[in-house]
């Protein structure tokens, strides 16, 4: 008994120091640095030459190999029985959240720089929430609060995607000279300096493609998730597809053996980087998060991941920042805390139509609800994988 008391009173003294709110806020930053880390990071690949094409396979290989084992042992109960159907649906999943979306996104990123490919990817709850109006998953009422808010976040989005795609503007802000000289000092910061000679507006067409993909992606995982709701092995089939493709991409526009070849220490950090942290990792703590906080408390997260971004490539490859891409991010954070706060007030407003619903508050203030609420498309506002760019 002294023994099992003992244990008590240490995970009481240690959910003490570190309670699940500063935990959940902690994780929160933790998983932004990362997500800022891979933008860096993968940026600093392209500039190195590595394939866009053997990129993503080995990403998703990685991904897949670490996503395996936990998806196996963990949901062997929750896993349903796989058919030829599902597996139709996971390929066709794959397609749109992985291949293009990674695609779309390393075109983009190496046409842009990582803090506006960053910036353009707040829009994607807005793009999803327009999506699920089309598709009539999502309904709109504008005699509401909640509706009007959504309806105006995603017109800022646009706006703001329209305006880093059409205005590239005047240089506003260049690494001051104490950064240069940190760079001169680093033969391995110089060698990640930002390419130039690239096409902005195509760029940015890429990105917006990469996060129409992702949001289609968001859009279209939600039914079969409520038949497959094992999210691990989902997604682990889903990279396994990813990695499938890819390489049926490589046999036509891949063919130099050479490019399979990682030379550089540094190629060897990427890869792993976008395997291992962006992927694996960052999905673990994503799905916790997600869990433990809720969807909006995660998304409220994502403009300090730009902000961490902007930091990061000013130092490591000497990045400028321009005007338009200023206006445009701005306009972009707006538009996704206008839709956020809608998607809140929507919330509240099922709840208050259901009050027999059992709910439980959690010691950092978001209700977790026990029932089942209609609530259209409340998860796939946030990346649920680990396609999270």
């Amino acid at each position: 008994m002294a023994e099992t008391g003992g244990g008590i009173t240490v995970a009481h003294r240690i959910k003490g120091w570190f309670p699940e709110r500063t935990q959940l806020h902690l994780a929160m930053l933790a998983l932004q640095f990362g997500y800022a880390g891979f933008h860096v990071v993968s940026r600093a690949a392209l500039n190195m030459g590595i394939s866009k094409i053997v990129f993503p396979v080995y990403r998703n290989l990685l991904a897949f190999f670490l996503l395996l084992p936990f998806a196996y042992f963990l949901e062997k109960k929750e896993r349903p029985p796989i058919n030829f159907n599902f597996l139709v649906q996971f390929f066709l999943l794959a397609i749109v959240g992985i291949t293009a979306n990674q695609a779309f996104y390393l075109l983009g990123l190496d046409n842009t720089s990582p803090t506006f490919a960053s910036a353009i990817q707040n829009s994607v709850p807005a793009i999803t929430f327009l999506m699920a109006v089309i598709l009539r998953i999502e309904k709109v009422r504008l005699d509401r609060k909640d509706g009007i808010s959504k309806v105006a976040g995603t017109v800022f989005c646009i706006a703001g995607a329209s305006v880093i795609t059409l205005f590239k503007g005047p240089t506003i802000y260049s690494p001051s000279p104490t950064l240069h000289s940190v760079r001169e000092a680093s033969p391995v910061l110089q060698s990640l300096g930002d390419a130039n000679g690239k096409s902005w507006s195509l760029g940015c067409v890429f990105l917006i493609g990469h996060c129409l993909s992702w949001s289609a992606w968001l859009v279209l995982q939600a039914p079969i998730l409520k038949k497959y709701p094992a999210r691990l092995s989902f997604t682990s089939y889903q990279c396994f597809f990813g990695v499938l493709q890819f390489l049926v991409l490589a046999a036509f526009m891949e063919r130099d053996i050479n490019a399979w070849y990682i030379r550089t220490g540094a190629e060897l950090f990427s890869v792993f980087y976008a395997g291992v942290v962006a992927s694996g990792i960052a999905f673990a703590v994503q799905i916790w998060c997600i869990d433990r906080g809720g969807p909006v408390f995660v998304a409220l997260y994502q403009p300090v991941q730009t902000l961490v971004v902007a930091l990061m490539a000013s130092v490591a490859l000497g990045e400028e920042f321009y005007l338009g891409g200023i206006i445009g991010a701005v306009l972009i954070i707006t538009g996704l805390y206008l839709v956020l706060w809608g998607k809140n007030e929507e919330r509240k407003f099922m709840l208050q139509k259901q009050p027999g619903m059992i709910q439980a508050e959690t010691d950092h203030g978001a209700p977790r609800t026990t029932g089942h609420v209609k609530s259209s498309i409340t998860q796939p506002l946030l990346p649920q994988s680990t396609e999270n760019v």
